[in-house]
């Protein structure tokens, strides 16, 4: 059985009590990082070592004098390789961008975590500029999921290195972005949380983009109250709480349609098992056809908006770089290219029907429910054939993607029998009502791990 982690929460309370020390967490994050039977090396792309040390000591040194910090000061996070950080390139897990100028600044992201305290072990590991679910990596490697590293299975994407930092207590938490299941895939296929907030919740700005209609800044942790703090940390807010929504105030609607297509064994055991607990404790759960869903494959053939926005985006560094990008994923922007102006304006105008009609079918429920991935992490040596890697590709995005074409808040905890293989249970909320999404969540989030 895996090791149980700290939460932001515990760290906290730890650090505030004298139980702990920054300098001992920053140590232990560090440790793991460079342990040669570990994962580290694919992990983090940079480590901020020095500087965390640095900034441990800083603050164990105001603590001991007594002096006022911040909540979360001296807890330990990692970030997503996408994130300007001053003075550095962001390459966001690539080769194409080695040659560039350096950021001027934090994104804003990275500064409202700096100034709640949290200090940054390292930029992780990512699919190449986060075009893929499956969070493979030709450049810098693959981190592996924590889940039976002896056959070697992939971690999901494209937060891959982020996810295992966590998982593999690298880091107490981590910041990621999620374009059509970023944050909650690698959460998923690592056995931890991962939050995906409407689409305008978090600034986006210092982040290299996939889709500038679709992205998303997101956390991925240990439990559901961590995902709470940093999505209030990045919204601005410092860090509030949320309230716990009672089980019998709350309603569920479950997907059976579209999402538990191909669906494997052992996800609709552990998803049918998690509706039960939460049944039996008293949640309304109910079943339900959304039959728009059947339309996204057609919707979105020629690529949809993401694939649109993200050739737009590399069109100039396709012309001019193409050698140095990852064959796999620069072939992916093939689709974009083929869009004419009218085949995106089609796809953003059925986009806006699809969602009105959804919300009018779904606005009885507090949440809806489905399986994050409809498939456990597949063996990264059974994804070296390109049509292999690109059917997983479209199987493990297909169920998240639907929270961000609808622009629905989602997140995704894990709902798996111990050392059983990662399943995740996803929670889709109302768009723009965050907050309300994350209160039943943490409401449920026992009953769904089978606490």
């Amino acid at each position: 059985m895996r090791e149980r982690l700290l939460t932001i929460t515990e760290a906290a309370e730890q650090l505030s009590a004298g139980e702990t020390t920054s300098r001992n967490l920053v140590e232990t994050c560090l440790a793991r990082a460079a342990d040669d039977i570990g994962e580290g090396a694919r992990v983090y792309l940079t480590t901020y070592a020095d500087r965390a040390r640095a900034d441990a000591d800083h603050v164990d040194q105001m603590r001991a004098n007594g002096w006022a910090v911040p909540t979360f000061a001296g807890v330990p996070i990692s970030i997503k390789d996408l994130f300007d950080v001053a003075g550095e390139v962001t390459r966001a897990g690539s080769k194409v961008f080695d040659a560039d100028q350096p950021a001027i600044d934090d994104a804003p992201a990275i500064q409202r975590l700096r100034a709640a305290g949290f200090i940054i072990i390292g930029k992780t590991n990512m699919t190449e500029f986060a075009y893929s679910g499956l969070g493979m990596n030709a450049h810098f490697g693959t981190p592996l999921s924590p889940y039976d590293r002896a056959t070697g299975r992939i971690p999901g994407g494209s937060s891959s290195g982020g996810a295992v930092s966590v998982a593999d207590g690298m880091a107490i938490a981590t910041i990621g972005t999620d374009t059509g299941g970023s944050c909650r895939i690698p959460a998923a296929f690592c056995g931890i949380v991962g939050f995906k907030p409407t689409s305008t919740r978090v600034p986006k700005e210092g982040a290299v983009p996939l889709s500038k209609t679709m992205d998303s800044v997101g956390p991925l942790a240990n439990s559901v109250s961590c995902c709470a703090l940093l999505d209030s940390v990045l919204v601005g807010n410092g860090g509030e709480n949320v309230t716990k929504r009672a089980n019998d105030t709350i309603r569920i609607g479950v997907i059976d349609n579209y999402v538990t297509n191909g669906m494997e064994t052992a996800v609709g055991v552990a998803i049918d098992a998690a509706l039960s607990r939460l049944s039996a404790a008293g949640v309304g759960v109910d079943h339900l056809t959304i039959p728009e869903l059947e339309d996204l494959p057609h919707i979105n053939r020629m690529g949809g908006i993401v694939g649109a926005e993200a050739y737009a985006f590399h069109k100039p560094y396709a012309e001019t770089r193409a050698n140095l990008y990852d064959p796999w994923v620069f072939s992916r922007f093939d689709a974009g290219k083929a869009q004419s102006a009218a085949d995106f304006i089609e796809v953003i105008e059925t986009r806006a029907q699809v969602r009105v009609a959804v919300a009018n079918r779904v606005q009885g429920f507090d949440a809806l429910a489905l399986p994050t991935v409809a498939i456990t992490p597949p063996a990264l040596a059974d994804l070296a054939d390109p049509d292999v890697s690109n059917a997983t590709n479209q199987m493990t995005l297909r169920n998240t993607a639907v929270g961000n074409f609808l622009d629905r808040p989602s997140i995704s905890i894990p709902c798996h029998a111990p050392d059983a293989a990662p399943v995740g249970f996803m929670l889709m909320g109302h768009t723009d009502a965050d907050r309300a999404l994350i209160s039943v969540a943490t409401g449920l989030e026992n009953l769904i791990r089978g606490r």
